[in-house]
């Protein structure tokens, strides 16, 4: 209990530091996690432990043994409340993601004028990594440096539509997109109609 104290009720720069936001985020996740989600806290743990264990492990990529050991509880609990959480925020998708809508035809914005029926634009960054000493070769670039190549898909109003991380540096763009497309939750292109 104390862990889940200093994370969420010691200081903004601490839980910005270790949950990626401050407490009063925090709060409005908790409340919408518990309220929209669905999900509920057990005699022994409260909603705000459960999510807080959940942004952890996605902040800090940690696995559940780490985790144990950080919130004292068993590996089999950590799991198992893991994957209640996911399954509560899953159902918040309507509320946190909203669908693109393309540009029209009387768009007044000289940036986005001439991409009439467009969704958004879409790149791909290099971001640097310290992956393991055996997998670093997959992740230099061609200019030698080691990085990690991200897609990402702006909406007109500069909001991220699509984000696809993890892919090696040295891989192209073209096979990262072609990745984005053919997967089942993947990035969707409308078909005309």
């Amino acid at each position: 209990m104390q862990h889940l104290f200093n994370l969420t009720r010691e200081s903004d720069a601490y839980c910005i530091s270790e949950l990626r936001m401050d407490r009063r985020t925090f709060g409005i996740l908790c409340e919408m996690i518990r309220d929209t989600g669905g999900l509920k806290a057990t005699r022994n743990m409260s909603i705000e432990e459960i999510v807080a264990m959940f942004v952890y492990v996605l902040a800090h990529h940690k696995k559940s043994r780490t985790i144990c050991g950080l919130f004292w509880r068993s590996r089999e609990t950590v799991s198992r409340q893991f994957n209640l959480c996911l399954l509560a925020v899953l159902k918040l998708h309507t509320i946190l993601l909203k669908k693109p809508e393309p540009i029209t035809e009387d768009c007044t914005d000289e940036r986005w004028k001439c991409f009439k029926n467009c969704l958004g634009a879409l790149d791909g960054t290099l971001i640097d990594v310290t992956p393991p000493t055996e997998q670093k070769s997959r992740y230099r670039t061609r200019k030698g440096s080691i990085a990690t190549n991200v897609l990402g898909v702006c909406s007109p109003n500069m909001q991220f539509i699509y984000v696809l991380p993890g892919w090696e540096g040295s891989a192209h763009d073209g096979r990262v997109l072609r990745n984005a497309i053919s997967r089942p939750n993947g990035l969707r292109v409308p078909q005309d109609s």
